[in-house]
């Protein structure tokens, strides 16, 4: 006599027929069933994206993907194991340890000896410490798994060299304003009624997701959720209602530059206003005020340079001072450090003297400074001439000896090109003084 196989999943809930029943989020409703219905990253998934060629190649390998929260990368990994009939495995660093690695591992093998290939899909794959990054090396190379692992950290400050150099990393866009929309016309077409907001109120709303799907979803949802009869939302309503702010700018994605952008043009502008809005804007938005006391301290040396050597001196200070005091007090130590660098005068002559010297370094390859300037520790290199003919600059007149130092297969070079400004109106004197100087010398 056949036994009846015996059903597996068996519950008290299933058995009442509540199972189906069971409400579902709004974003697991509509989590994608093909690649092709993922909004928001057409640069991956689009008819020139990489996984769109990885897929028509039909050679899938380990992958990493860099994104936000919402993003789409688990969706994305699920489907990539549907497209390429591999199985699906997920595992989170923050949940698994060595044990659940080997058990994972344990069990692709299996799978292959079966003509299985396994897709494990590591989420917040950089929480996994160095060792644990090591474990994977040898499954990926040997084909026993495909990782795709995801991080919404930077791979190359957070993953072994190692484990990036066996993964391609493929990065995820915050979704924009119109990948959200679709995701609420589609959420629309799902419930069958649209969302109860006037035009504002929807735009308001998109800002609100942050560039995250699944927050977007969620708050479409809760929205829906707060209506009474045929109630339409006005944008300071909704905002009532969602009890949260719509953000003034989205500090991973485009807003966040957008605004540090302008702060900085603003600086170099000479516009001390424009450049203190801009950075209330951002201090007000959330921004890390160390991260600004960082752009700023890059504004010293960038665009006013040596016409004001103090700038730089201020900006470290300001640095140091909210460190010292905190947020925020310190804040005004880094506002204080913007009008400096706003009234300074300008000049970007190091900076461009620094960029021309390292393009001519790389071009010019490994050449010997003259000998004049080497020095000659032993005998033999006396005999070569080393040290000869040194002038000691202290030694000549105004301390200067007016001697070429380039090596002799490159030439005198010019780089730096102090302007009439500040304190360089000070630099440029001395620069055109030895010029001169070494011009009466031969050396010119």
């Amino acid at each position: 006599m056949s036994r009846k196989p015996k059903q597996e999943g068996a519950s008290l809930f299933a058995a009442a027929g509540l199972a189906q029943d069971a409400p579902h989020p709004l974003p697991d409703r509509m989590r994608p069933r093909s690649l092709g219905e993922v909004v928001g990253q057409d640069h991956i998934l689009g008819p020139d994206g990489a996984l769109t060629r990885m897929l028509e190649t039909r050679t899938l390998g380990s992958l990493v993907f860099w994104g936000p929260p919402g993003t789409g990368k688990t969706t994305v990994a699920r489907l990539l194991a549907d497209a390429t009939e591999l199985h699906f495995e997920q595992i989170s660093a923050v949940f698994s340890g060595v044990a659940d690695l080997k058990k994972a591992f344990d069990a692709a093998r299996a799978r292959r000896e079966t003509g299985t290939g396994t897709l494990l899909f590591v989420d917040e794959v950089h929480r996994f410490n160095r060792a644990q990054q090591d474990s994977f090396l040898p499954v990926m190379e040997d084909g026993t798994v495909v990782m795709v692992g995801a991080t919404t950290e930077n791979p190359s400050f957070e993953l072994n060299a190692a484990l990036l150099s066996r993964a391609r990393v493929l990065v995820f866009h915050s979704l924009d304003a119109n990948a959200i929309e679709k995701l609420f016309v589609h959420a629309e077409k799902i419930e069958e009624r649209k969302l109860p907001l006037d035009a504002e109120a929807r735009a308001v709303l998109v800002r609100m997701a942050d560039g995250d799907g699944r927050a977007a979803l969620t708050l479409a949802e809760e929205v829906w959720r707060s209506a009474r009869g045929g109630e339409i939302f006005d944008a300071a309503q909704l905002q009532t209602i969602l009890q949260r702010r719509a953000p003034i700018y989205d500090k991973s994605a485009d807003g966040h530059y957008n605004l540090i952008s302008a702060l900085h043009k603003s600086v170099r502008g000479s516009d001390p206003d424009a450049a203190l809005y801009y950075l209330a804007r951002m201090l007000d938005a959330g921004e890390d005020p160390l991260f600004l006391a960082r752009r700023v301290v890059r504004m010293a040396v960038e665009d006013i340079g040596l016409a004001d050597p103090q700038a730089l001196v201020i900006c470290n200070a300001a640095k140091d001072a909210f460190d010292f005091l905190g947020s925020p007090e310190g804040e005004l130590a880094i506002a204080q450090a913007v009008i400096y660098l706003a009234t300074a005068p300008k000049s970007n002559a190091a900076y461009r003297a620094f960029g021309a010297a390292m393009r001519t370094a790389k071009e010019g390859g490994s050449l010997l400074p003259p000998k004049h300037i080497l020095n000659s520790p032993t005998k033999l290199m006396k005999q070569e001439g080393y040290g000869d003919g040194y002038a000691y600059d202290h030694d000549a007149p105004d301390a200067f000896s007016g001697q070429d130092y380039f090596p002799d297969a490159l030439g005198r070079q010019t780089f730096y090109d102090p302007p009439e400004r500040g304190f360089e109106r000070e630099i440029r004197k001395r620069l055109d003084y030895w010029a001169k100087l070494r011009r009466e010398r031969g050396n010119g």
